[in-house]
C-alpha cells in the first residue's frame, strides 16, 4: 500500500515496514520519510511495524494548494493511522513532525496512541512573543521566507549545514548527507514549502500540552540553532505531564543523522518499556 488518500482526496506515499507493534515515524520541514530510513529499518529488524509517510506537499505525495495548517496535517495523520489499521501505536515526530504529534493528541483524542515522542520538536511554541521570550524573533522567519522565494536551492544548501551542525571546524555528518538532504527538499513543491513554514513558525501549542496523557519522550540537542531547546524540549517538558527529557550535548537539530545510534537506542528503550 505505497498510497493513500486522505479525506480530502490527497495521495500520500507511505511506507509500512516489518510487523509487530506499529511505530509511526513523522518527518520534519523540508524532509521526506526518507529522513527516518535508518530509524525506521533498526526499528523494523527489532520486531516493530515502522510506519511514515511523506506529508502532503512534500517528496512523494501530492502537492494540493492547500491543507498545510497543523488542523490538516493532523487528519491526514488520523487518515494514516485508519488505512493502516495502526491500533496501540507509538508516534514518533521529527522537529515540525512533533507538531502533528500535538495536535493529534488533542484534535484527534490521541486515538490508537500509547505512546509519544517530540525529537528535536518545534513543540510548544518557536515565536518570540511577550509570553514566549525564548522564541525564535519574527523577522528570522521573514528572512528564511525571501531567501526561499529568491533562489530556494541558495538558500537550503546553507540552511542545512546549520540543521546539521556543520563549521569550518566541525563536520558532525558528510557532505554526502547534507547534499542529500537538499535533493529531497527541493522535491517538495513552493507553496508547501512556505506554507508549513509559517505553520511550525506560528502554531502555538501550549494549548495541546494538556492532551498528552501517555508516556511521553523528548529528545533535543543542546547546539540547536534551527530549534533552540529553550522555548521547545525544556518548554515541552515542563508542560507535558510526566515527559521524560534527554538532552544531547552539544548535537545540532539534525540528530537523526549526526547522532543516529544514540538516538535509536534510546527509541528502543523507551518503546520496551
Amino acid at each position: 500500500m505505497p498510497m493513500i488518500k486522505t479525506r480530502d482526496g490527497t495521495s500520500l506515499y507511505v511506507k509500512d515496514w516489518g510487523e509487530g507493534r506499529p511505530v509511526i515515524l513523522l518527518h520534519g520541514w523540508p524532509l521526506s520519510a526518507d529522513s527516518w530510513d535508518d530509524g525506521a529499518l533498526a526499528l523494523a529488524e527489532a520486531g516493530y511495524r515502522a510506519i511514515a509517510y511523506d506529508r502532503r506537499g512534500f517528496g512523494r505525495s501530492e502537492q494540493p494548494w492547500s491543507g498545510y495548517d497543523y488542523d490538516t496535517l493532523s487528519d491526514d495523520l488520523a487518515d494514516v493511522i485508519a488505512a493502516t489499521g495502526a491500533e496501540d501505536a507509538a508516534l514518533i515526530g521529527f522537529s515540525m513532525g512533533g507538531g502533528e504529534v500535538a495536535r493529534y493528541m488533542s484534535r484527534h483524542g490521541g486515538k490508537a496512541i500509547s505512546k509519544a515522542g517530540l525529537i528535536a520538536s518545534v513543540v510548544p511554541y518557536m515565536l518570540k512573543t511577550s509570553d514566549n521570550p525564548d522564541g525564535t524573533p519574527q523577522d528570522v522567519f521573514e528572512g528564511m521566507t525571501k531567501g526561499m522565494q529568491e533562489d530556494r536551492a541558495k538558500f537550503f544548501a546553507e540552511f542545512f549545514k546549520t540543521f546539521f551542525g556543520v563549521s569550518l571546524i566541525d563536520h558532525p555528518t558528510s557532505s554526502d548527507e547534507v547534499h542529500h538532504a537538499w535533493t529531497v527538499a527541493m522535491q517538495a513543491g513552493l507553496r508547501p514549502t512556505l506554507a508549513c513554514a509559517k505553520a511550525f513558525a506560528t502554531t502555538d501549542f501550549r494549548p495541546d500540552l494538556a492532551s498528552f496523557k501517555v508516556p511521553t519522550l523528548i529528545i533535543h540537542g543542546t547546539a540547536d540553532k534551527t530549534v533552540p531547546i529553550d522555548a521547545a524540549a525544556r518548554a515541552a517538558a515542563a508542560g507535558i505531564p510526566g515527559a521524560t527529557l534527554v538532552e544531547y550535548d552539544g548535537a545540532p537539530h539534525g540528530l537523526f543523522a549526526t547522532h543516529k545510534d544514540k538516538l535509536i537506542a534510546d527509541l528502543k528503550d523507551f518503546l520496551a518499556r
